[in-house]
């Protein structure tokens, strides 16, 4: 390789890298809440809400407990603090959805439960819509 290519090349490989550094001093992305959903076995329903903290639009019946419960678990779905209660060991699956952000952080979270006493046990008041 010429020493003017080497130069062509390193001077895109310079123009590359300094465009991927303004990427991180962009704002975070704003916060459009997360779509909730919930559906049945195999899809055979379904059902969503949107979810704003603070939800100034009433959109979630249990907004207000829903969003403490994600300020407890910083966002992380997997870690809600949910409300434990005996379930039975009927099969009926049911799949939970969180997509969208939550302060600033892209949310893309789903998650399957062998019925709907279970996931409303491990969510809390999240799912509750």
């Amino acid at each position: 390789m010429s020493v003017s290519a080497l130069a062509a090349l390193s001077a895109a490989l310079l123009g590359t890298l300094s465009t991927g550094s303004a990427h991180a001093d962009e704002p975070p992305v704003a916060d459009q809440g997360l779509l909730l959903t919930v559906s049945g076995s195999g899809n055979t329903w379904s059902r969503g809400v949107r979810l704003s903290c603070p939800d100034i639009h009433g959109r979630h019946p249990h907004a207000a407990a829903a969003c403490e419960a994600l300020t407890w678990a910083r966002g992380n779905l997997d870690a809600l603090p949910g409300e434990p209660q005996a379930c039975t060991r009927e099969f009926d699956p049911v799949t939970a959805t969180a997509t969208g952000t939550w302060h600033g952080v892209v949310v893309n979270w789903h998650k399957e439960y062998p019925n709907a006493c279970t996931m409303d046990s491990a969510t809390g008041p999240l799912f509750r819509f």
